[in-house]
């Protein structure tokens, strides 16, 4: 392993989570907008379950049996940056913003 890499890797292990809001949209048009403290881990949780066959949404499995991994798209929409504010509250911050992003992109209510 390069220098390079090994410094990537210190990086995201420093960082840590990021909060934010993320899309997951099938060929079908059927589409996820969900906030999460991970939001990498969250879309990694999709592609997993995806790769798996064991999906909770049914219509975006079957885009991802007909298509593979092409047919469904992965996006990070927005990321929260941490707060030392006490009185900030991420999750009421993270269902706002992912309720603004279902407005913005035609989608009904979660």
């Amino acid at each position: 392993m390069n220098a390079d890499k090994r410094e990537l890797k210190r990086q995201y292990r420093e960082q840590g989570p990021q909060a934010g809001v993320y899309l997951v949209r099938g060929s079908s048009g059927r589409a996820i907008v969900a906030g999460s403290t991970d939001v990498n881990g969250a879309l990694n949780r999709h592609r997993f379950e995806l790769k798996m066959k064991m999906h909770r949404d049914a219509e975006l499995q079957r885009d991802w049996a007909a298509h593979g991994e092409a047919g469904v798209e992965f996006q990070v929409l927005d990321v929260i940056e941490p707060r030392d504010d006490p009185a900030f509250d991420l999750k009421h911050e993270l269902a706002t913003l992912a309720a603004m992003w279902r407005e913005e992109l035609g989608l009904p209510e979660a």
